[in-house]
């Protein structure tokens, strides 16, 4: 797929802080009934709120936000030692109101922008995360409907691959996903962002196949490479 980008300035931004460069892109929804609205919002200084793209459910592609400059699309959270998300990473926004699948030609825009971002700034697929993932106490995009596996698939993010189960443990589950890169929160928040993300609509208490999981990505993709699993 050709990767046509239209620009469309948005106000809403600053200079990355410290010298930061991009190292992590976001992955949000807009949770709003259609994507001129959510163009008009993200554009209008009154909100305050940005991102560096907007993807359409037609799969047009707006630059808000020069890739240099801080958008303001992530807001409180962390992944890994990252606390100023915003300085760090590269905000998408899809056009999808939070309960509907995402289109086949949003996703397909989609893909040729991350393997275009991620070849250019060199970011593994496993900084490819979910807002959810970074804040999941208050945040639950791209939520559910959103195919994980599908970008794990051409490397433009991973998945995880263990088909075992491990007796749970809850502070084992919080441990593994820390090592993965997801910030210190309760667990019942730790589960429901990790599941709508790998295991969407499946409920109940943490069990054996959370617990695999966890340990599969906290293995293979460690957000300190320097620092073994115990």
């Amino acid at each position: 797929m050709t990767l046509v980008i239209h620009d469309h300035p948005s106000p809403n931004f600053g200079e990355r802080r410290d010298g930061a460069r991009p190292d992590l892109v976001v992955i949000h929804y807009t949770a709003m009934a259609t994507a001129e609205a959510a163009l008009e919002r993200l554009c209008s200084p009154d909100f305050e709120v940005s991102a560096h793209y907007l993807i359409c459910e037609q799969g047009q592609v707006f630059r808000l936000v020069d890739e240099d400059m801080r958008a303001w699309h992530a807001g409180a959270g962390q992944w890994g030692e990252v606390t100023d998300v915003n300085s760090r990473s590269i905000g998408i926004e899809l056009a999808n109101p939070g309960t509907a699948p995402f289109a086949a030609a949003q996703m397909q825009a989609l893909e040729s922008l991350l393997a275009d971002i991620l070849s250019r700034h060199a970011i593994p697929p496993e900084r490819v995360i979910g807002h959810s993932d970074m804040a999941p106490l208050r945040k639950i995009d791209p939520g559910p409907r959103f195919d994980w596996k599908r970008l794990a698939l051409q490397g433009l993010s991973v998945f995880p691959a263990s088909q075992g189960e491990i007796e749970p443990h809850e502070v084992r589950f919080v441990q593994d996903l820390q090592r993965f890169g997801y910030p210190d929160a309760p667990v019942e928040a730790l589960v429901s962002a990790f599941r709508d993300r790998f295991r969407p609509r499946h409920h109940g208490p943490l069990d054996g196949r959370d617990m695999a999981l966890a340990r599969d990505l906290a293995t293979r993709f460690p957000i300190d490479r320097r620092s073994p699993l115990a």
